[in-house]
């Protein structure tokens, strides 16, 4: 993606026909897509294929401007003789600005955005990039099948409330087969000798327990990454959330999260575990992630202006411990941004954001 153009994926099964016609069809409104916005073609499908898949260049686009877009295939029946239109879900996606990143919220706990993303996005609790309640905002990586960090507010009334949800489910904005198969299915079902791993939420659901859609949010594959269950996910990953979430009590307490596996320290040539899939698993194999962090900014106000600020790093290795004691993996958030290349809470005013990000005391933090 760039401040001009795109590159569209896609793909299609279950064709019984002759394959006429395929590509996309793309406008500034998802309302506009009614079979008469701008196609785009990929000729490489045409002909008698029952599956396939679909990509297209798209040039000349607005920067820093929101498409919507659908995948079609044109299939010809030869019983009725005629040409069948078969649409995909709608997607969306948004240019770059003029500087090479995409516009983005001035949210403060939003990373710097580079453009470089696979794939940026942000939900609200109404559903879709539409809304005024919002609840998170994340980086897919298409390699990784996994979102390398996922941002979001968190206030006391975040976190009152009984909604829930027990299933998983895809992410809408985004291809399933771009997503790990574990909707219907746990690890352990998917791949072998993933007994162990549990589908860990990114933004947590008990952080999320007010708004049923943002809740259910929480629930899409790309807010997920395999963790280790008893002694990480369930104890020490699991205390540290709860700490976070002790941080708030009323909606006039508001902390700003950030948090991300990590599989390489920058610079590093760490060796990844790899989970084989079963039959079926999509992606057939999957990276277990090295490292998990979180980082957590407060700030201080003067009516609409930010007069102080605090922050604090928590780094994981992932792997088994005995214990809950978080306090023991905090660092700095100039360590993390060392470690993983972010540029965390990058809409903190700059004179304040040297000093917020250099602390490593947890009570100190607690205390701000």
């Amino acid at each position: 993606m760039s401040s001009a153009g795109a590159t569209l994926q896609g793909s299609f099964s279950g064709a019984t026909g002759t394959i006429a016609e395929a590509g996309f069809e793309y406008a500034t409104s998802a309302a506009a897509l009614d079979g008469t916005a701008t196609f785009v073609y990929d000729d490489s499908c045409i002909g008698d294929v029952a599956s396939g898949s679909i990509s297209a260049n798209l040039t000349s686009l607005a920067a820093s401007t929101t498409y919507y877009y659908r995948a079609f295939v044109s299939e010809y029946n030869e019983t009725t003789s005629s040409y069948e239109y078969r649409y995909g879900s709608v997607r969306s996606f948004t240019t770059t600005g003029s500087g090479g990143a995409p516009a983005t919220p001035g949210w403060l706990e939003l990373p710097a955005v580079t453009g470089t993303e696979d794939y940026f996005g942000w939900f609200y609790g109404s559903g879709g990039n539409v809304g005024t309640n919002r609840n998170y905002s994340y980086n897919y990586s298409y390699t990784w099948y996994a979102s390398l960090w996922v941002a979001y507010p968190l206030c006391g009334t975040h976190k009152s409330g009984n909604a829930s949800n027990s299933s998983w489910h895809y992410n809408p904005d985004i291809d399933e087969d771009l997503q790990v198969d574990i909707v219907s299915n746990s690890y352990g079902t998917m791949y072998n000798s993933a007994s162990g791993y549990s589908r860990g939420h990114q933004c947590p659901n008990g952080s999320r327990k007010s708004n049923s859609t943002m809740n259910y949010q929480t629930y899409y594959a790309t807010n997920q990454t395999p963790q280790l269950q008893n002694k990480f996910n369930g104890s020490i990953w699991s205390a540290l959330e709860n700490a976070v979430r002790g941080l708030v009590s009323s909606a006039s307490d508001t902390v700003y999260v950030v948090t991300g596996p990590a599989y390489h320290k920058v610079g590093g040539s760490e060796s990844v575990t790899y989970l084989t899939g079963k039959a079926g698993a999509n992606p057939a194999s999957l990276a277990v992630p090295n490292y998990y962090w979180k980082a957590i900014l407060k700030v201080k106000r003067s009516g609409d202006t930010i007069t102080d600020a605090k922050a604090i790093g928590f780094w994981f290795d992932h792997k088994n411990y005995d214990g809950n004691d978080y306090t023991a993996c905090a660092v700095s958030v100039n360590q993390i941004e060392t470690w993983t290349g972010f540029d965390l809470f990058a809409n903190l005013p700059s004179a304040l954001q040297s000093t917020a990000e250099a602390n490593d005391d947890w009570g100190d933090f607690q205390s701000f």
